[in-house]
């Protein structure tokens, strides 16, 4: 009778409040669980340029990069790599999705990795909804010029935008958990912030008429996207589509960089 596999432990960390408060204790043991960071695609460019940020800012934790790809494999092979540094019974990995939201084919190829390594590890939530995720986008925005950079609410000085729409991509179910960044950026940004998907229903082009009902004209899309969850130019075009200006992905960025630690150290202060 062969063994059941070891399935991944799912769950959403409590992560800790205060954009100062350190994410991951400044001394770890040599057994501690490798932080191991599930892009999609090949894990360059973007996801390179996270690793390192949080190799930088983090010596103590090792850091390893895993590609999806289009089987996995990349992720079950660092996993088994990672286990054969540690103790048998102890958790060898961390599994962080480079991901602002849930994304049903990386989270298929997630679980089907972790299953085939057959090595305990837990993996986390995507990276989002955050306060440091919203900040994220305001800043982005705010490098276009789509947003002020402050956060006064002055009445005397105008928005550059009338609203902001939230471009993600993985269906409905990401739809529906981007909502809770929408309220966070609207809070920043004090304008209204609808979701939209760039790969399913509410299309950008449900949430600008939606948003254009109600009087805005002059609207700005925020791709809440690091990059390779869709291809180039997508949330552009849909931008083009409706008259609206878009803001960058979010790429490589340090609250990106600090959101990916925070969720492995909150897995450690979990244990």
């Amino acid at each position: 009778m062969s063994e059941s596999p070891i399935l991944p432990v799912r769950g959403r960390p409590v992560r800790p409040s205060g954009r100062h408060r350190r994410p991951v204790p400044s001394q770890l043991p040599p057994e501690a669980p490798a932080l191991v960071l599930a892009a999609l695609g090949d894990a360059s460019g973007t996801a390179a340029e996270l690793a390192a940020l949080i190799r930088g800012d983090n010596p103590q934790i090792q850091v390893r990069l895993a590609a999806l790809g289009e089987d996995g494999k990349g992720l079950t092979s660092e996993l088994e790599a990672a286990a054969r540094e540690r103790p048998e019974d102890a958790t060898a990995a961390i599994v962080v999705p480079l991901l602002t939201g849930p994304h049903p084919v990386a989270d298929q190829l997630i679980s089907a990795a972790v299953a085939s390594s057959k090595v305990p590890v837990t993996v986390t939530a995507p990276l989002g909804p955050h306060p440091l995720l919203a900040e994220a986008l305001h800043i982005r925005l705010s490098e276009r010029s789509l947003a002020r950079a402050d956060r006064m609410r002055l009445l005397n000085v105008s928005s550059p935008v009338d609203a902001v729409i939230l471009a993600i991509v993985g269906g409905e179910i990401a739809a529906a958990e981007a909502q809770p960044t929408a309220v966070l950026l609207a809070s920043r940004l004090t304008l209204p912030v609808l979701v939209a998907s760039l790969d399913s229903a509410p299309t950008v082009a449900d949430a600008a008429g939606r948003l254009r009902g109600i009087g805005a004209q002059r609207i700005a899309v925020s791709p809440c996207l690091l990059g390779p969850e869709a291809p180039s130019g997508l949330a552009n075009a849909a931008a083009e589509e409706i008259g609206a200006e878009c803001a960058e992905v979010l790429g490589t960025h340090d609250l990106i960089a600090d959101l990916a630690a925070r969720a492995y150290g909150s897995i450690l202060s979990a244990d």
